[in-house]
């Protein structure tokens, strides 16, 4: 089976994601992966978890076989399945061990960590420890005297465990501390991650896509937690699941059903195994119809061609835009410029999105004279989430650049 989608590679979170509340793979889950595996699409499990807690899962999904990736410790670390290189790898300063733990015993909550396949804390039989290790397959505990004392090697990830509440005050004081030194997420109300300054699942999977040489429009990220947005954030698509914070749905291009409903088959059937045909074609003359009455009318301004990324357009030099001299204003250049790139990015926007533009910006190159009819060009130059930048470039009929303009439209979701 070939790939015909235009997705390349497609990255999971685990917990509240791939998994159902059980931990476990939906059968649905498990074949639509599969099928897009033997597509040649790229699989990765992007997860706060340890390696060991993903590696059952990376067997189930044969992601060996396949060549996928696991993206472990919230970004500190990258795997590859085929033959177990870690490409990259960030850890935590020993010296900020003692300072962390400081503070998380000031507060009388729980501190661990994680050596090789095992996880080491001072209160092993804590119900939220013991809590970690079933989710991550049962990976053993170790529990410790002195946690400073013994742990001897840089570690990939912390955890402070504790009451909702209590999570989300130490957050606070530990972002205050160590802000410019450490990353902290809560993955789960009861569980606040804390990773080496600048790790995230979305810095991981940037390096990984450079790394294969994919571009982020390529890309499929889905999460359901804070630790996803990242990895969201510079997805082509962007998914959450139904059982998403608010904050990751507001951020998603789209939201799929739950963890426990099937949301993965049915991401994996929309958009790649079974898309529905998109009918891109446009009626320049009809939409050169919807401009009577406006602006466009006014200066003359006719579309004569729009494409993805690409429309181009014609404006006369008459009494509606010229200045009293007998040359183009150039006025009308923006406002024929701005035109064409609101053109551009409408063509473009999602059915929940509408631009805005936020900033133009030209340079008059040569006149154009009375009589003459200019042609403009735009192409799209960055297709953000959040932003569109456009170049277009005005000519004479006889193919002498008159002008050169940017334009800068805000993307933004309908209320």
């Amino acid at each position: 089976m070939t790939n015909d989608t235009k997705y390349k590679i497609i990255a999971f979170d685990l917990d509240g994601t791939l998994v159902d509340d059980n931990k476990e793979l939906l059968p649905s889950t498990l074949s639509s992966v599969m099928e897009i595996q033997r597509m040649g699409i790229k699989v990765v499990l992007a997860t706060g978890r340890p390696t060991y807690g993903s590696k059952v899962l990376a067997q189930k999904l044969q992601l060996p076989e396949y060549g996928g990736y696991v993206i472990s410790y919230n970004g500190g670390k990258i795997t590859s399945c085929a033959d177990g290189h870690i490409l990259a790898r960030h850890t935590i300063p020993l010296e900020l061990i003692p300072q962390v733990k400081k503070i998380v015993d000031e507060e009388r909550m729980v501190l661990l960590t994680y050596r090789r396949n095992e996880i080491i804390t001072e209160q092993p039989d804590h119900p939220l420890v013991q809590t970690e290790s079933w989710v991550n397959g049962g990976m053993p505990i170790t529990g410790v005297e002195d946690l400073v004392a013994d742990v001897t090697k840089e570690p990939f990830k912390m955890a402070v465990l504790g009451e909702a509440e209590e999570v989300r005050s130490i957050k606070a004081k530990l972002e205050q501390r160590f802000g410019g030194a450490l990353n902290f997420f809560i993955s789960h109300e009861n569980f606040l991650e804390i990773a080496p300054y600048k790790v995230d699942k979305g810095s991981a999977l940037d390096f990984l896509l450079r790394d294969l040489e994919i571009k982020h429009e390529e890309l499929i990220a889905v999460g359901d937690n804070y630790n996803d947005l990242g990895m969201l954030e510079i997805a082509g698509l962007g998914v959450a699941m139904a059982n998403a914070s608010e904050a990751i749905k507001r951020t998603a291009d789209y939201v799929t059903t739950s963890n426990t409903t099937n949301g993965i088959q049915r991401l994996i059937n929309k958009f790649i195994l079974y898309p529905e045909p998109v009918d891109r074609s446009v009626d320049v003359e009809a939409l050169n119809a919807l401009t009577r009455g406006t602006l466009m009318e006014a200066l003359g301004i006719k579309c004569t061609l729009l494409e993805e990324g690409y429309v181009e357009a014609t404006m006369p030099v008459d009494r509606r835009t010229r200045q009293p001299m007998g040359i183009l204003h150039g006025g009308a250049s923006l406002a024929l410029a701005e035109t064409l790139a609101g053109y551009g990015s409408t063509y473009l926007l999602k059915p929940d999105e509408i631009q805005v533009g936020m900033q133009v910006s030209g340079n008059h190159i040569k006149a154009a004279h009375e009589g003459d009819v200019v042609q403009a060009k735009a192409r799209i130059i960055h297709r953000g989430k959040s932003t569109h930048v456009w170049n277009i470039d005005i000519y004479t009929e006889m193919g002498q650049l008159v002008a050169t303009v940017r334009v800068v439209n805000s993307i933004l979701r309908r209320r």
